[in-house]
């Protein structure tokens, strides 16, 4: 079976730094560093449409090919610290890690909650959040895009979710996170205080 073919991105070196980034901003460019283990840290630019399209289907742990014009091979990256503008969402700055296929990276997987919890439902349980991403260590290939979380066994009060729980292959993944950490949990929810009328007072 060939292997699912990588999303491709085009950049060029980039000699504007410092202040005058602002400039390939506003003409639709988007200034990005590559780094790696065995590579020398080198400034760029790439479109930002392109890079926002890509980011949108592969995150920060799906591998992408980085063509670098006057280079003669794309670059295997992982896209990684993208600033982004508090009020617009748009990107401001990324920087790419080149990695070695054949080497193991460690990375932060996100969590995605899926199904419905019967305590939230018939209970009115409150849905607790304790984490939101996982870290992983795998070779760059296997890195999986997200984790999903069933939240459909939360049936009682203080139900939980651990790491462990999840469902992770093993001989590909190893986990680096604690695997008794809980990731999600259902509480009862706060009764509200009532102010008693001056009739029950008395």
């Amino acid at each position: 079976m060939a292997s699912k073919a990588r999303p491709q991105l085009s950049a060029e070196k980039r000699t504007v730094v410092g202040r005058k980034v602002k400039q390939l901003r506003r003409q639709g460019i988007l200034p990005a560093n590559v780094f790696g283990k065995k590579t020398k840290s080198l400034s760029l630019q790439v479109p930002t449409k392109e890079f926002t399209k890509i980011v949108a289907e592969v995150g920060e742990t799906g591998l992408v090919d980085l063509s670098i014009k006057g280079e003669d091979k794309p670059r295997p990256v992982l896209i990684t610290n993208v600033h982004v503008h508090p009020v617009t969402g748009a990107s401001l700055h990324a920087d790419f890690h080149q990695v070695d296929l054949t080497e193991k990276v460690t990375a932060n997987i996100p969590v995605e909650l899926t199904g419905e919890s019967p305590a939230v439902k018939d209970q009115s349980a409150v849905l607790i959040t304790l984490v939101d991403e996982i870290e992983v260590e795998a070779l760059p290939a296997d890195l999986p895009e997200k984790f999903e979380v069933d939240i459909s066994s939360l049936k009682e009060f203080n139900d939980s979710i651990l790491v462990k729980d999840l469902n992770i292959d093993t001989a590909k993944i190893t986990l680096k996170s604690d695997p008794e950490t809980q990731l999600v949990m259902v509480q009862q929810p706060k009764e509200e205080e009532i102010t008693p009328t001056p009739e029950e007072v008395a």
